[in-house]
């Protein structure tokens, strides 16, 4: 599953910087001079795009962050979409709903869908916040991070999360996904 959604995100990626490179760009999806559509993308560029973290959290950023930290990034950058101390409103809740998904009532939130903290990471780190994605920085994204994994119970108001502590977090829904691309 996760190979699958790595794939195709490379796979959009790819073709976004080959419809937007030119001939002569090595670093830059900017077009110059049209779209140049078929353009081959270069090495450099297709790196520069693949920054996509797998459950295993290999290819994590340096940085990192506190639970305190977290607070602090999401009261100004988060909260206005996903409401004091993650609660929701106007955007989906992150906390909360931990062993609702059989329930009949099933509130997906980090802590009750998602499993693994690297790929929560991974999400922050690309498309949030959503008015301004990808301008958080990665230590705010492990501090956000380590507040809501801190918010949802998964991890102690002392939790430091980096390239070494983040993979080893156990989501309560690790195991509720099966994961393909291991059989």
């Amino acid at each position: 599953m996760f190979m699958h959604k790595k794939m195709v995100c490379g796979l959009i990626a790819a073709a976004l910087v080959t419809a937007c490179a030119t001939p002569d760009s090595t670093t830059s999806p900017t077009p110059t001079r049209g779209p140049n559509l078929g353009v081959t993308p270069s090495a450099a560029m297709l790196a520069a795009m693949d920054t996509s973290i797998p459950p295993s959290g290999a290819g994590l950023p340096a940085g990192s962050g506190t639970v305190a930290q977290g607070e602090k990034v999401y009261a100004a950058k988060c909260e206005t979409c996903h409401g004091p101390k993650g609660a929701g409103k106007p955007a989906d809740p992150l906390v909360g709903g931990i062993g609702s998904l059989a329930s009949g009532k099933a509130m997906r939130t980090v802590g009750s869908y998602w499993p693994y903290a690297t790929t929560f990471f991974d999400y922050v780190r690309r498309a949030m916040p959503t008015n301004a994605p990808q301008t958080l920085s990665n230590d705010e994204v492990y501090a956000v991070t380590a507040y809501v994994l801190n918010l949802n119970g998964i991890v102690p108001e002392a939790a430091v999360m980096n390239a070494q502590t983040l993979p080893q977090v156990k989501m309560p829904n690790r195991d509720g996904f099966v994961d393909y691309s291991r059989k």
